[in-house]
């Protein structure tokens, strides 16, 4: 997910073994249903009163089974100092021996640099361990539509899946799939429905009464599709994505889910970044919840004026025609390792300051569920997990959490949760920390 032109799944360069692709029907063949344990927790029957965070899960390294290479660490078919597309380090610090990857950078000290890998089982449960741990409620999964075709990246979203999956059952957190179009190509949308298709035959993503973490809202199973009217040259159509819609919620077998749309910023008017077609307000109406993209569309300066021109008639919209809405939250933007010609620190966090005026303005606007974008994004420097304050030197430019510890925004998203379900009073500015215990 992207602001301006969005770029998708392989938006940063990946570093491939030379390893033959496993079969796609070897892959299929591997998908099952659940069957591991299941803690109680949030309450997975609705999506009112929760605090959801995007999941990309597409980060890989060499040697950790997916065969995929640097993923999402890697650009121009390299991984080294001058030549990586993320901007936040992560702090791995915590991570098992088996869960670090050695890479070619250094700290200041000299020390070797290490990252994390998606594919790894014991890293993801530890990211759903950090959720209940400061009381963040779950994820929406990323699912990109373009790397469920290949032998090796459908391994990897089933594989991720599969991890979240176990991770929100045995730490009682909520988990939904949502659908990233980016990147898809003209009269593609059917890769989605055979997908999904397989999801629920294999998997019974959304059906399975051992899968007690898949959320639901309104008696029905969420699927997100993210994507649907943005005006920056996609080739799928909206009347593919209508199409796409109506299956999710009506098809005899596949159907009867809950559909949340990602859209852009100027659904309901249709303009800045939004398709000037009255035909995007058709699909809405076909879906159940709406969910508007923020990131990178306003800065510090231009929170409460978002409130006041969008998130406040957004949401009497929405009540007026029986939808849902969902606004998203960001703590700040950098894509400079991405971008070079873009500035680090684009958006300035302001030691959580940003993030926290953006949760006290939709609860001043009437808003009672909320997505934060994102749990793990390092790329465009949104994460909110432990990144590092000591992150490598040299041609690279990192930003950090401008001395914050490190688990800062876990904390201060748990904070903002407890004040969109009403468990707290509205703060326009961010609570003081009692470090004493790591969820307080």
């Amino acid at each position: 997910m992207r602001i301006g032109l969005l770029i998708g799944v392989m938006s940063c360069a990946t570093i491939a073994s030379a390893e033959p692709p496993p079969s796609r029907d070897n892959v299929i063949a591997e998908m099952r249903p659940y069957n591991g344990p299941s803690q109680q927790g949030v309450d997975c029957s609705t999506l009112d009163r929760k605090t959801m965070c995007g999941y990309q899960g597409w980060f890989s390294c060499p040697g950790d089974g997916a065969d995929l290479g640097w993923k999402h660490y890697g650009r121009q078919g390299r991984f080294d100092p001058g030549t990586c597309c993320f901007d936040l380090w992560p702090d791995t610090s915590e991570l098992a021996d088996e869960e670090k990857f050695a890479t070619p950078f250094r700290h200041r000290d000299g020390r070797t640099a290490y990252v994390f890998s998606s594919y790894r089982e014991p890293t993801v449960l530890r990211h759903f361990r950090w959720m209940r741990e400061y009381g963040i409620d779950g994820v929406f999964v990323q699912r990109f539509a373009v790397a469920t075709v290949g032998g090796r990246e459908l391994r990897h979203v089933n594989t991720v899946l599969a991890h979240c999956r176990e991770g929100a059952n045995r730490e009682g957190r909520a988990y939904a799939l949502m659908y990233d179009l980016s990147g898809l190509g003209e009269a593609k949308i059917d890769q989605v429905i055979d997908d999904w298709r397989l999801l629920v035959d294999r998997m019974r993503l959304g059906r399975d009464p051992a899968d007690k973490a898949y959320l639901q809202h309104r008696g029905r199973p969420v699927v997100a599709v993210w994507g649907i009217g943005f005006n920056d040259g996609r080739k799928y159509t909206l009347a593919e994505c209508r199409r796409l819609v109506e299956f999710l919620r009506h098809d005899k077998t596949y159907g009867n889910n809950c559909v949340m749309l990602g859209v852009p910023t100027g659904w309901r008017t249709l303009d800045r970044d939004s398709m000037p077609e009255p035909a995007l307000h058709e699909i809405i109406a076909a879906a159940d919840i709406v969910s508007p993209w923020t990131v990178g569309r306003y800065g510090p300066d231009g929170i409460a004026r978002h409130a006041e021109r969008h998130w406040q008639p957004d949401i009497a919209w929405c009540r007026e025609h029986g939808k849902d809405y969902v606004p998203v939250v960001f703590p700040g933007f950098s894509w400079h390792n991405l971008k070079p010609e873009s500035p680090s620190k684009q958006i300035p966090r302001l030691k959580g300051e940003f993030l926290w005026r953006q949760y006290a303005e939709l609860r001043r606007a009437g808003a009672t569920m909320a997505y934060l974008a994102m749990f793990d994004e390092i790329d465009e420097g949104t994460a909110i997990f432990k990144c590092t304050n000591d992150p490598p030197t040299g041609t690279s430019t990192f930003i950090t959490y401008e001395g914050l510890p490190s688990d800062h925004y876990l904390w201060m998203v748990g904070e903002a949760a407890k004040m969109i379900r009403g468990e707290t009073s509205l703060r326009n500015t961010q609570p003081v920390r009692n470090t004493s215990s790591p969820s307080q």
